[in-house]
């Protein structure tokens, strides 16, 4: 298997697969192939196991269903691109301590066989500011090479043992399995109430390294809020005509 990434900001993973490799993405991951490239969807991919465990795998964010792509007769290739400018990188995945992984919720890009895609982590508490179903990680183990989008820029940090960094839940966006894991609240009342950072914070302690992304999802959303279609059909556009609707009540 040859792999390549095209781009910068909003980047491409090229796959060239051999007759006999195969790669396993989530349903509606896939941006063009080759025509020698079949496809074959089923709940059984990323370690599925059945309709329990797509159930689990859909409930950690991913989709029920896996779709496995395998050459035929000769060589293939197959590109999936990045929805959100970020980066997409290989991350080895192994059975051993620190060869698993941890990743937000819509990290996961694709894989060999022999990973498995899992819940790994949810936390309800705070469900209506993390989301209806809360704060939920993915976890990426087994045996093999998966590749993984983060998005915004990247910084990594290698925790020594014992070492505590605290991160805006948007903000993680994957880590080491031996890192230990949990979400805390803001220290004190005042920050609480009146910083504007949130009520909680995801605490990751040592040792591991973790990779945390510039461009929470959540956001970007915010980001784009006034620039949305409001429900009374008009929209808050943006430049001049944007500003004068501000002043003016929007009407025009």
């Amino acid at each position: 298997m040859q792999e390549r990434i095209h781009g910068t900001v909003m980047p491409v993973l090229e796959l060239t697969l051999d007759p006999g490799e195969h790669v396993v993405a989530e349903s509606g991951e896939l941006s063009w192939m080759t025509s020698s490239m079949t496809m074959a969807t089923t709940t059984q991919g990323a370690g599925g196991g059945g309709v329990f465990g797509a159930l689990k795998r859909g409930v950690s964010g991913g989709t029920l269903f896996m779709t496995s792509y395998t050459p035929v007769n000769e060589p293939a290739m197959i590109a999936f691109a990045a929805h959100l400018p970020g980066q997409i990188f290989p991350a080895d995945v192994t059975p051993q301590p620190g060869g698993g992984y941890m990743i937000h919720r819509h990290g996961y890009v694709c894989g060999v066989p022999g990973v498995t895609l899992t819940i790994g982590f949810q936390q309800r508490l705070g469900a209506g500011v993390f989301g209806g179903e809360g704060f939920i990680l993915q976890k990426v183990a087994g045996q093999g090479r998966a590749w993984v989008q983060l998005s915004g820029e990247v910084i990594t940090y290698d925790l020594q043992p014992g070492q505590v960094m605290r991160v805006h839940p948007g903000h993680v966006g994957m880590f080491q399995d031996t890192v230990q894991f949990g979400i805390t609240t803001v220290p004190g009342i005042k920050n609480k109430l009146f910083g504007g950072d949130g009520l909680f914070l995801a605490q990751m302690a040592g040792p591991g390294r973790i990779w945390l992304q510039s461009l929470p999802i959540d956001r970007l959303a915010q980001s784009l809020q006034p620039y949305l279609p409001q429900p009374n059909g008009d929209s808050n556009r943006g430049g001049v005509g944007g500003l004068a609707g501000s002043l003016f009540g929007g009407n025009s």
